[in-house]
This record gives structure tokens, C-alpha cells and sequence, in this order.
């Protein structure tokens, strides 16, 4: 039995609607590339800087924005 797993960036969408923010608008307060976020948004890594950086602008911790979501496959 092998574990797998996937990030979810659920919480950061949510609190984007919550901040009344678009991802547009948050890849311009972090200056992040659009591909950076077309990633989170299918779900695959990304950097930690670019994590730290989306913490640090929406004023939150890693928790607030990101999940691990573990899977037995």
C-alpha cells in the first residue's frame, strides 16, 4: 500500500471570496506569474517562497491557505 497525496488550495480560494480579491489580484500583490497560479489552481506544488509570500500579503499562515490531502493508491 503506497501513500499519495495532493495539495489542496481550497482554503486560499475561499479566502480570496472572503477578501473580496480575485486571483488576479493576488498574483499581483505577490508578483507572481500566472502560471504560479494556474498550478494551485489544478492543484500541484508549488514553491514554498511562494507560499511564504501569499502568507505574508494576506496576513495568514500556511494552514489558512493550503492542505494536504493524503490518498492510499
Amino acid at each position: 500500500m503506497e501513500l499519495t497525496y495532493q495539495f489542496s488550495y481550497d482554503k486560499l480560494w475561499h479566502k480570496l471570496i472572503d477578501l473580496k480579491l480575485k486571483k488576479k489580484d493576488l498574483q499581483k500583490q505577490t508578483n507572481l506569474s500566472p502560471s504560479v497560479i494556474a498550478k494551485m489552481g489544478r492543484g500541484e506544488s508549488v514553491n514554498l517562497e511562494t507560499l511564504a509570500k501569499i502568507c505574508l500579503v494576506l496576513h495568514c499562515g500556511l494552514s489558512d491557505i493550503v492542505d494536504i490531502i493524503l490518498k492510499e493508491g
